[in-house]
């Protein structure tokens, strides 16, 4: 059985590592953010230790279902209080590294 499509109509990660994550085969090495729905909007900050809660409540208003948060390098978690936004609109979080 196959769980993968033949192609893709909007940005797939296909692949990551140390610093940069693969966005339809190009390599960005930015934090960014990647809609189901095509949209890929520059997430303005370059280490983990410089979020804020801001930067969630940006991701709020994106309408998503489920965020994946890549942490970086190693799996760290913000603080409860940043996902109140997320959660007042029921959007789930993953945080992966």
């Amino acid at each position: 059985m196959k769980l993968q499509p033949d192609r893709f109509d909007v940005p797939a990660i296909t692949g990551y590592g140390p610093g940069w994550v693969g966005v339809s085969g190009e390599r960005v090495e930015a934090s960014v953010v990647i809609g189901s729905r095509g949209q890929r909007l520059d997430w303005h900050c370059d280490d983990f230790g410089a979020l804020t809660a801001s930067h969630f409540a940006q991701l709020a208003t994106l309408d998503a279902e489920l965020v994946i948060f890549g942490s970086g390098q190693r799996l760290r978690f913000v603080p409860a209080a940043w996902l109140q936004p997320l959660m007042a609109r029921r959007i789930g979080l993953e945080t992966m590294d």
